[in-house]
């Protein structure tokens, strides 16, 4: 893995990532700095075309100013509606709304919509982009870690339901995604590491060196480590990511395949936000983090791992003070129910829930699995039982 640049001073200067889609390819901008010349990377992509930004109150804290001082800059039309920060704005109430404020500013179908900021705008953004006028174009600007290294890339889009998570969307690709790594300063912590979570789900599903690279640097992306190198490797972690996704998704559009490994964790993950009320008792990532321990748990028990992966994984976790065990979440859980909320997966197949398995750098879709050996793994993650064993040398 080799540094990208770290200082562009135009688009020419910022590494560029391509999603190879036909007609409807576009490219990943990564380069710090590029909210401070938004407008510059703008011009290409939208045209004459006016903006109407999708945003939460605290990305409109930080950073409207800098963006609307860009647009002024180049005489780009603006608009910008705010929701609430979380979870529960991918919810239709949140969702009904704000179509229906955008269209009382008499929207065209030449318009785009502009999500900057997590993956929860992104989301929101996107459907709404997919559903008004039956399809108008977006952009994402993503400012967390877990989107610029994953959501933000590769169209999908949706709400939560009920039922449970991102059951309600749509497949629409993005014009363009724009990825400033400066934002990432203002993060909490527990946001960055949530992010950190998905860029560890490219390494177990495809890439064992890129996972025992992250062992090394873990500390340093996240800020843990006395290092000068955080900036750099940061950048690294997120052109890898989008690189992989790109890749991914290039082959595998509407996830009808290799797609649907980039799920690893998310079974279990979902099951624990749906449980926990998607209130912020636990973040996507963080679902994400402890879900791929259990998959990589629920393999070896299948013999599909080599023993002691999992605890490799959760050792690392650990390490950088995140969560590795269901008996870390503040909620009162139960494997039952967890299981309960996993039979509704999206991923399900003729009533039988679809695992992503496998060891490390080897995963593959599983349907059919015994419910009993999940069943355990569920429960031992909730009481926090040790994970034993070490890999064989």
């Amino acid at each position: 893995m080799t540094a990208i640049n770290t200082t562009p001073a135009n688009p020419a200067q910022a590494d560029c990532v391509s999603v190879d889609l036909g007609d409807r390819s576009y490219s990943i901008h990564i380069g710090n700095g590029i909210l401070d010349e938004l407008e510059v990377y703008l011009a290409p992509v939208i045209g004459k075309a006016r903006l109407f930004f999708v945003t939460e109150t605290t990305v409109e804290g930080l950073y409207a100013d800098k963006v609307k001082a860009a647009l002024k800059r180049g005489s780009i039309g603006n608009h910008w509606f705010t929701v609430a920060p979380g979870e529960g704005s991918k919810s239709f109430a949140t969702f009904e709304k704000l179509l229906n404020n955008i269209l009382d500013t008499g929207i065209e179908r030449t318009d785009i919509i502009v999500a900057l900021g997590g993956g929860v705008i992104g989301d929101l953004a996107g459907f709404t982009a997919a559903s008004l006028l039956r399809g108008i174009g977006f952009i994402q600007i993503p400012t967390t870690l877990l989107s610029q290294v994953d959501s933000s890339v590769g169209g999908k889009t949706g709400i939560n339901a009920a039922a449970g998570k991102n059951l309600i969307g749509a497949f629409h690709q993005p014009k363009a995604v724009f990825i400033d790594p400066n934002v990432l300063s203002t993060l909490p912590l527990r946001e960055l590491q949530a992010g950190y979570a998905e860029v560890i789900k490219y390494g177990l599903i495809d890439d064992d060196n890129l996972f025992s690279w992250l062992e090394k640097t873990g500390a340093s992306i996240l800020g843990l480590a006395n290092s000068n190198q955080q900036q750099e490797h940061q950048n690294q972690a997120i052109n890898f990511s989008c690189s992989a996704k790109a890749r991914v998704v290039a082959e595998d559009e509407l996830e009808s395949g290799k797609r649907a490994l980039l799920n690893l964790g998310h079974t279990f993950g979902h099951a624990l936000e749906a449980e926990c009320g998607y209130d912020g008792t636990l973040l996507h990532g963080e679902g994400v983090g402890i879900g791929m321990v259990m998959a990589l748990d629920l393999s070896e028990r299948m013999d599909l791992a080599k023993p002691g992966q999992a605890k490799r994984v959760a050792d690392h976790l650990k390490s950088l003070g995140m969560m590795w065990s269901a008996r870390e979440i503040a909620a009162s859980l139960s494997a039952e129910t967890l299981l309960k909320h996993m039979q509704k997966d999206k991923k399900a197949k003729a009533g039988k829930i679809g695992f992503i398995l496998g060891g490390i750098g080897k995963a593959a879709m599983h349907y059919g699995v015994d419910l009993d050996l999940v069943t355990a793994v569920l429960h031992d993650s909730i009481e926090g039982l040790p994970l034993t064993g070490s890999e064989p040398q």
